[in-house]
């Protein structure tokens, strides 16, 4: 029994028109990895916007950059907006929600039409401790991971776009 509904399913997903996103296939003549190389990522302001940049740019290049692009990323300043949630008896809060958020506009190059234009946010959150320091070290860790999650956030929107201009 459990074979044929394994059977009916592999038969279910091939006539569904379902195809990978990465790699090249008879359809496609370049992938979307490919496709990630040629995408130029413009400067984003402040700190938070550099280290976005890097992890853009380590996502992107992985085969080291490109010397001519096709396209242009250009990503808004990121946002950040601190909550301080879970409120004690006594005022002290132990738990604080960190909100960054930020849009991103994708050009092409040759036509200089803007292709693609997303907003995203990523929200982390975070122990408030007795200790001045550990609190810094864990707020610092819920912004980096925040930052990462944009990144890939805007990494997913880019391999979608790029899947469905295939």
């Amino acid at each position: 029994m459990r074979f044929l509904v394994a059977l009916s399913f592999v038969l279910f997903l091939t006539a569904c028109g379902f195809q990978p996103m990465y790699g090249k296939n008879k359809y496609t003549a370049i992938g979307v990895e490919e496709k990630l190389a040629l995408v130029q990522i413009e400067n984003i302001p402040d700190r938070e916007g550099q280290y976005l940049r890097n992890e853009l740019i380590d996502r992107f290049y992985r085969s080291g950059r490109p010397d001519n692009s096709r396209f242009s990323l250009q990503v808004r300043p990121v946002k950040e907006n601190l909550i301080e949630l879970d409120i004690t008896t006594e005022s002290d809060s132990t738990r604080g929600q960190l909100k960054m958020s930020s849009g991103f506009m994708l050009r092409d190059l040759k036509t200089n039409e803007v292709v693609l234009t997303r907003t995203i946010q990523a929200i982390t959150s975070y122990n408030i401790l007795s200790s001045e320091f550990s609190t810094r070290v864990s707020e610092d860790n819920a912004r980096l991971n925040a930052l990462q999650d944009l990144s890939r956030q805007i990494e997913q929107q880019l391999n979608l776009y790029f899947k469905r201009t295939q």
